[in-house]
C-alpha cells in the first residue's frame, strides 16, 4: 500500500470535494432504486488504473462516542467472519465478489482483512455533532493520542474505521447519507491513508439507514418482507441499529477496497460522485431484490431474516455488490 503516496497527486483536484463522493444512503431504495440483477446492459463499471486495496488489510475500528458493548461485539463479530471459513454461505463467500476485481497488474483485492487494533474515543474528542471532514481530525486523535491505546499510523496496508454511536450527529446523516469512504489529506493525519465511516442510526433514523430493520416513515408503509407481505424484518442480532450497521459497513468496505482513492473502479463520469460496486446493488441481499424488496433471503428458527453466516454461529444481513465476471448484482445465497 505504499503505492497510496504514489497515486496521492493524481487526486489533487479532489482534495476538496471529500464532503461529495462515496455516500452511501438509503433514501433512494424505496422509489427510485433500479434492480441492476439481472440489468448488466444498464451498467457502465469502468477500471481507471488507481489502486486497489491488494495487500492484506490491517483494519483500526475507532469507536467513537458511548456504546453498547453486545452491538461492539455484533459488529467485531462481522469483520472476523470477513476472512474465516464458516458453513456456506459465508460472509468470506460474500468478499469473495469483491475480490474479483483487480488493479493494472491484475492483482486481485485482498482475502485477508484482520482487526488489527481499536480505539476508544468515548469522551467525544471532537464533540456530539461531527462534520465529514471531522473524521480525518478523529484519525489524527486516535493516532496521535498520549494513550498507550493509542493506533498506529499505518500508511501501508492501513484501513480506518470510524464508528459514531446512536447519539453522535453527523453532517448529512440519515437526510442524505449513512457512510461514506474517502482518504485522508497528509495536511490533517501527516499520510495519505483510506478510511471509512459509518453511523448508528438506532435512534435517529433507523427506518432510513436500518433497513429492512425499520419503518421507512417517508414510505407510508413498511418494507416488503422476504414472503411478499408488510411485516418489518426482524434483525438476526436483536438489534436494528447495529444489525443496520452491518451492511452498511460492508457496503463500504466493498468500495474502499476497490476504489480508495477515488481513481479506480466506479462507474459515471464524475469521479467526486461515483457510483460504485455496492452502490449498483443498493436494496439488493437476495435474488429478485431490488425497489425495496430485499430479495429471497433465509430465516433463522427465530424467523429472522439473514443471507450469510459468521462465526460463532452469527448471521447477518448483507447487501449484495456487483460482479464483474457476471455483471450483475450478486451474493453467495443467490439462486442461480
Amino acid at each position: 500500500m505504499q503505492k497510496l503516496h504514489c497515486n496521492f497527486f493524481f487526486l489533487a483536484c479532489f482534495v476538496f470535494s471529500a464532503t461529495l463522493a462515496h455516500s452511501w444512503s438509503q433514501n433512494r431504495e424505496f422509489n427510485q432504486a433500479k434492480n441492476y440483477e439481472g440489468s448488466s446492459d444498464l451498467v457502465d463499471l469502468q477500471y481507471h488504473m488507481g489502486p486497489v486495496l491488494t495487500s492484506p488489510i490491517n483494519l483500526y475500528i475507532i469507536w467513537y462516542g458511548k456504546w453498547n458493548p453486545t452491538h461492539q461485539s455484533t459488529i467485531r463479530d462481522f469483520i472476523y467472519s470477513l476472512s474465516s471459513p464458516v458453513p456456506y454461505p459465508s460472509v468470506a463467500d460474500w468478499w469473495s465478489t469483491v475480490r474479483l476485481y483487480t488493479d493494472q497488474t491484475g492483482s486481485n483485492i485482498t482475502r485477508s482483512i484482520a482487526l488489527s487494533g481499536e480505539f476508544y474515543d468515548s469522551a467525544y474528542s471532537h464533540g456530539n455533532y461531527l462534520s465529514r471532514l471531522s473524521m480525518q481530525s478523529i484519525i489524527k486523535y486516535a493516532v496521535t493520542s498520549p494513550y498507550p491505546t493509542a493506533l498506529p499510523l499505518n500508511p501501508h496496508n492501513g484501513l480506518y474505521l470510524v464508528l459514531s454511536s446512536p447519539d453522535v450527529r453527523v453532517q448529512d446523516f440519515c437526510r442524505a447519507v449513512c457512510g461514506f469512504h474517502y482518504f485522508t489529506f497528509p495536511t490533517i493525519v501527516g499520510v495519505t491513508v483510506p478510511y471509512a465511516w459509518v453511523g448508528n442510526s438506532g435512534t435517529q433514523c433507523p427506518g432510513v439507514c436500518a433497513y429492512p430493520f425499520a419503518w421507512p416513515k417517508y414510505s407510508g408503509k413498511p418494507p416488503p418482507s422476504t414472503n411478499g407481505g408488510n411485516n418489518i424484518m426482524r434483525a438476526p442480532n436483536g438489534d436494528a441499529g447495529a444489525d443496520g450497521m452491518i451492511s452498511v459497513i460492508a457496503h463500504e468496505l466493498a468500495e474502499v477496497s476497490s476504489n480508495p482513492l477515488v481513481n479506480a473502479w466506479y462507474a459515471g463520469d464524475d469521479p467526486t460522485a461515483p457510483t460504485e460496486i455496492a452502490d449498483l446493488c443498493m436494496g439488493v441481499y437476495g435474488s429478485g431484490g431490488g425497489g425495496g424488496y430485499v430479495g429471497v433471503v433465509s430465516k433463522d428458527k427465530w424467523g429472522n431474516g439473514f443471507n450469510v453466516n459468521g462465526v460463532k454461529g452469527r448471521k447477518f444481513l448483507v447487501q449484495w455488490v456487483w460482479s464483474p465476471v457476471k455483471r450483475r448484482c450478486f451474493g453467495p445465497n443467490a439462486m442461480d
